[in-house]
């Protein structure tokens, strides 16, 4: 009797163990630190919850921010601003006649507010710029043929070469976006925005200059990053 109930044990417990073996990779019945084997992606703009039971997220910044794991910056933050360049916090859209009318006006500005001492090292960080930002549809030779236009999932990019555009018109794009071009204000700060203008007029337009206008030219590039966000 004894004999048989050792033998009925120990086939459960092979069983057992056979099944558990065989059973599905994906979900293993005991992992340590499991984050390492199913990472999760948080969403920053959805409620972040708890990935392994139903315990949803209470930490309190997260609370009061509907539960959203993307938090604002704390009240009287003060964005950088190394290069000194002034420009609007203001986020208003525009209409067509004043986007228009920047456009045209920006077209007049020649020289990027930055400091012409540092000309030199704000091209080279400004073709880096243009190479991770702008290359994908524009090319790195400014033909319009960056590898998202040669696969064909995009077409009409002109070449500046055949464009009538200035430092400051360069940026009132990269600002506002123009056409199917959306605005990369978000992506580049102030002083990069006129950095990749600047590389974009000597790489492909035959030069640009930095800082050595007249004052009034320079007001007019502030004015410019200001007037592209007026009603």
């Amino acid at each position: 009797m004894k004999q048989n109930i050792f033998k009925i044990t120990a086939a459960l417990v092979v069983t057992t163990v056979l099944l558990n073996s065989c059973g599905p990779k994906d979900n293993p019945p005991l992992v340590y630190f499991p984050d390492m084997y199913f990472p999760v992606a948080y969403d920053p703009l959805m409620k972040a919850e708890d990935a392994y039971s139903d315990h949803e997220n209470e930490i309190p910044a997260f609370v009061k921010n509907g539960g959203a794991t993307g938090m604002i910056p704390v009240n009287g933050t003060v964005m950088q601003n190394r290069d000194g360049v002034a420009e609007s916090n203001s986020s208003a859209a525009m209409t067509p006649d004043q986007y228009n009318t920047g456009y045209d006006e920006s077209k007049g500005v020649t020289a990027s507010p930055l400091n012409a001492a540092k000309q030199a090292k704000d091209l080279e960080r400004g073709k880096i710029l243009y190479d991770r930002t702008c290359a994908a549809c524009h090319g790195t030779a400014g033909d319009g043929q960056g590898p998202i236009v040669q696969s064909g999932a995009y077409t009409g990019v002109p070449k500046y070469a055949d464009r009538q555009i200035s430092v400051g018109s360069v940026h009132y794009v990269i600002m506002n976006g123009r056409n199917a071009m959306g605005s990369y204000a978000g992506q580049l700060n102030a002083g990069d925005r006129w950095r990749v203008s600047m590389y974009v007029m000597n790489a492909f337009k035959g030069g640009v200059s930095a800082g050595s206008a007249v004052a009034s030219a320079a007001n007019t590039a502030v004015t410019t990053d200001s007037t592209a966000t007026k009603k």
